[in-house]
Order: C-alpha cells, then structure tokens, then sequence
C-alpha cells in the first residue's frame, strides 16, 4: 500500500539523518535567509520560467505552436543572460530565491552556460546529492538558496 509518506519523500529530497539539513555541509543555515532553496520553489520557479519562455517562443513564431526547440531555446537564453547576469531568472526572483557560486559570490557567466546546458538535458537536474544540489549545480559549484 502506498502511504502519504512514501510519495511525500520524493518531493522532500532524500532522507537527511537526525540534526542534519540540507546545506549544513556547505556551511549554510538550516531555515531562512541563505538557505537552501527546497523542491517546491525550485520547480514551481521552472515552471514559471518555462510558462514564460512558452509565451515568448509563441509570439516569435508568430503564434504557430509546435516549435519546442524554440522554446528551449528562448529558456536557454534567459537562463544564461539572467542567471549569469542577475543571479536569477524571471521565476527564481518571483519565488525569492537566486544562484550564487559557493563562496557566497556571482555565478558568473561560464557557470551560467554549463549549468543551463545540463538544465536542458533534464536528467542533471534530477540527481542530486543530500544538500538538494543538482549536478549541474555541483558541476559548477553553485547552490541554489533563499533570498
């Protein structure tokens, strides 16, 4: 029998042991400001990016749908101008949570471009490690935190 638990789990990342958190290896806090962005803002932050790059992909061909390569694209290109700019993108700002390198510093734009790259293969994003960072987040030593 599938419990609540069981498909709850999933979402929380995986199993942390007791007075441990998400981020306590890298030195952040465990609640509030610094740290580590949870499951839930980071996917509803992706589809909100998504949503918009949908949008945007739409009126650039001139309302024919059908064009996911053009949306990837148009998602490609926010995330490296935003996040290697900003820190964020459109969705990571909306849900107040940014990217920074883990010396507390900007992501930069190298760390922009590989990260978004293996953003867009999807599989990167899916395995991560107990402080909830995706590879392509330990590929660049970023981290995804609370404003």
């Amino acid at each position: 029998m599938v419990d609540r638990r069981d498909l709850g789990s999933w979402l929380e990342g995986p199993p942390v042991q007791p007075g441990q958190w998400p981020g306590r290896r890298l030195g952040l806090p465990q609640g509030g400001s610094g740290s580590i962005a949870r499951p839930g803002r980071r996917v509803a932050a992706l589809c909100i990016d998504w949503g918009m790059s949908y949008l945007i992909a739409l009126l650039l061909a001139g309302g024919n749908q059908g064009n996911e390569f053009l949306i990837l694209a148009v998602f490609a290109a926010e995330q490296i101008m935003l996040v290697g700019t900003l820190g964020y993108s459109f969705g990571h700002r909306l849900l107040g949570i940014h990217v920074r390198k883990l010396d507390g510093g900007a992501p930069g734009p190298l760390a922009a471009i590989v990260r978004t790259l293996l953003l867009c293969l999807v599989v990167p994003a899916l395995v991560f490690d107990p402080d909830q960072r995706g590879l392509h987040d330990r590929a660049m030593g970023t981290v995804l935190v609370r404003n």
